[in-house]
């Protein structure tokens, strides 16, 4: 019986992925339909239920695979060339910016004309720039306008806030600043819970799937810009931990086993490029502060493809080591980058 309906669930699977435009190989789409079986044990799931929720994973399967930048990371990247990192220090912030990025090849190294682009800050807390809770808003500001003008077709900025979003949008500095700006084809609003979309995670451990915001996986260009400080449950809250951000459902089950979850979200939702702000780092009570005698003046970005490498490089700023810190050591482990500094080609802009 179970066999039958498995067949069945598979050739519904792929019209699905077909019909949107993308191709999957028989062994992954097997990988995905495995997720399901593993989710069966222990429980009774129905004919019925069970397809339903293999067809709901290959409709965000097909969203991912259709997309170049984004969508399913191989967990195993054979002969991976050495990673690149570039750190700038300065207290002009919008230069540094455009500095930081010069040795890996500028922001048109990432934008293209007509590119649907989403810049992912810090916006989580009701803190002004100072508290270093939050991405400092002259950096989102920047990497707009370079977005823009690379060709960028839609800027979008936007986070899932901890506390009250307007208050957090408004407080941070990061809404009046995108504002600013006053382009009609960049948004800076508030996230819509309509908009998220099931994302399976074949390759995870921990977590199988979740809900991403569309918007999110559906950019041509994603660029992660948190904000370097210390959290109370991460240790440190850097770039990996800046996805929950565009997470839907109830966010307090990643942290549950939150190192490798987030390793495991990574696997299925990959940014073209991480944007560590370490003008300020919190370097006390995080992930929230509220007292500038936890804040420390850096002056500092760091920017690489490799996020790993990014969150490696930062958790040094806090005289910790990179295997202090279990999600950039899991990540590590699944293939998704570079955690021994000495593999990594550091250029300091």
């Amino acid at each position: 019986m179970r066999t039958g309906f498995v067949r069945f669930a598979e050739i519904k699977a792929n019209m699905v992925i077909t019909n949107r435009g993308a191709t999957l190989s028989r062994n992954r789409l097997r990988e995905l339909i495995q997720v399901n079986l593993d989710n069966m044990k222990g429980h009774y799931m129905d004919r019925r239920e069970f397809i339903s929720k293999t067809l709901k994973h290959a409709a965000g399967l097909a969203v991912c695979t259709s997309l170049g930048n984004l969508g399913l990371a191989s967990s195993k990247t054979p002969e991976q060339p050495q990673s690149i990192l570039s750190t700038a220090t300065g207290n002009n912030y919008p230069s540094l910016v455009s500095r930081v990025l010069e040795p890996l090849g500028g922001i048109q190294q990432f934008i293209k004309q007509g590119y649907k682009v989403v810049i992912k800050p810090n916006i989580g807390w009701n803190r002004s720039p100072e508290m270093a809770a939050n991405t400092h808003p002259l950096i989102v500001a920047e990497l707009v306008k370079l977005a823009i003008d690379a060709g960028a077709a839609k800027v979008s900025v936007f986070d899932r806030t901890c506390n009250e979003e307007r208050q957090c949008y408004h407080r941070s500095g990061i809404k009046p600043a995108v504002e600013a700006l006053n382009l009609s084809n960049v948004s800076c609003d508030y996230i819509d819970d309509r908009k998220f979309i099931s994302v399976p995670i074949p390759t995870g451990k921990s977590i199988q799937e979740w809900d991403i915001y569309k918007e999110a996986v559906e950019a041509d260009c994603y660029i992660n810009v948190p904000v370097a400080k210390h959290h109370g449950l991460t240790r440190l809250s850097l770039g990996l931990k800046n996805i929950m951000g565009i997470l839907g459902g109830n966010r307090g089950r990643i942290h549950h086993d939150i190192g490798q979850r987030l390793a495991d979200l990574h696997t299925a939702f990959k940014p073209s490029l991480t944007i560590i702000d370490a003008t300020r780092l919190l370097m006390r009570n995080g992930p929230q502060g509220g007292s500038l005698d936890d804040v420390k003046v850096k002056d500092t970005l760091i920017a690489s493809v490799d996020i790993v490498a990014a969150d490696a490089y930062a958790t040094t700023l806090f005289d910790l080591m990179p295997t202090d810190v279990y999600a950039t050591v899991a990540a590590h482990a699944a293939g998704l980058g570079e955690m021994n500094l000495e593999k990594v080609k550091i250029v300091n802009a």
